[in-house]
């Protein structure tokens, strides 16, 4: 040990320091009183105790354990703890949303993302008796932390096995048509239903956000017969869809046809009756008038009868005092001749 010839400080060189001659100086200057082992004792002390305090960040759920079982639960921000081995705090992230790949397997996210098939996985079996390769995805998060921790060794390979076996379940009970079309969204909805109902039994603390289908369809030997079957069909829901197209449309048109033809019929319904009424009550007054007066009320009747057949026809009025100077023949041609040759004897 060297002087460095600066304000007395010592120069360790390569060789770590000597505490016990650090002590030494430091008890010769207190006059040999210096406590050595308690005060090392109290830094021991302190620096154990301080093990205690930890923080909770705002995604995550602190458990303390105490002596290997779960004692309580703290939310974020900081809090302290028994120091080991009394006590112990994990802090999941709760609000993470982890994903499992069902069927398939992510080799490379890409671009261009590459993908594994795992048709252990995938392949399931169908109401119909039809086999079906399906692969999905499950979104799920921590929704209590100690049962997550505690209650199930392998939280992930739980989930996904019951997942597995949540989807075949499903699947099993739907037909391949339903499954490649239009039941897809029920499909997911009902496997999502029974997973969580499985993890709630488990007591795994999971809850499940989501369950979506990546890719259906039906095994390679037999996809291009299936693809056949699947357009057939959506060209029958297309025609189903048109036809009723057509006939939302003719029908309000029909009905409201009808509706025009009912209601003019009742219009001349009632004009009818109407008239028949008005003849009735004049024919009524007609016959009163003609037992007072039967003369002069079958002239006054000849009379409307001829001025209603005659309106429309063209007529010849010849003078009485000239009659017997014309030669009647029938059928009258060059009326109009006639009719002027006719004036002019008149006039004569």
């Amino acid at each position: 040990m060297t002087s460095n010839g600066q304000g007395g400080r010592r120069d360790w060189g390569q060789d770590p320091p000597d505490f016990e001659e650090i002590i030494n100086r430091i008890k010769g200057k207190l006059g040999g009183k210096f406590p050595v082992v308690p005060v090392f004792i109290g830094i021991v002390a302190l620096i154990w105790l301080a093990s205690g305090i930890y923080i909770v960040a705002p995604d995550e759920e602190g458990v303390v354990k105490r002596f290997g079982k779960v004692a309580y639960t703290t939310k974020p921000g900081p809090h302290y703890h028994l120091p080991r081995p009394f006590e112990a705090v994990l802090k999941p992230k709760v609000t993470k949303v982890r994903r499992l790949e069902i069927g398939f397997r992510t080799i490379s996210a890409g671009p261009p993302a590459r993908y594994r098939a795992v048709q252990a996985e995938s392949l399931m079996l169908t109401e119909d008796e039809n086999i079906v390769d399906m692969q999905f995805i499950v979104q799920y998060k921590i929704k209590n932390a100690a049962d997550y921790l505690f209650n199930v060794r392998n939280p992930e390979n739980t989930v996904k096995k019951a997942a597995e076996a949540a989807m075949r379940d499903v699947v099993g009970k739907s037909k391949i048509d339903q499954a490649l079309t239009v039941g897809k969204f029920k499909i997911q909805q009902d496997t999502k239903q029974l997973l969580q109902r499985i993890l709630e039994t488990y007591k795994t603390g999971i809850s499940i956000e989501a369950v979506q289908l990546q890719d259906v369809h039906p095994p390679k030997e037999v996809i291009a017969s299936f693809k056949d079957v699947a357009s057939a069909k959506e060209d029958k829901i297309r025609f189903v869809n048109e036809s009723e197209g057509y006939r939302n449309d003719i029908l309000p048109k029909a009905k409201g046809k009808a509706s025009q033809i009912v209601n003019e019929a009742q219009a001349y319904k009632e004009a009818k009756v109407k008239q028949a009424e008005g003849d009735v009550s004049r024919f009524t007054q007609i016959l009163k008038e003609y037992q007072k007066a039967k003369h002069v009320t079958q002239k006054r009747l000849y009379l409307e009868m001829m001025e209603e057949v005659l309106m429309d026809i063209e007529k010849i009025i010849i003078d009485g005092k000239h009659i017997g100077n014309l030669l009647p023949l029938l059928p009258l041609k060059g009326f109009e001749s006639l009719k002027t040759k006719t004036t002019s004897k008149i006039a004569e």
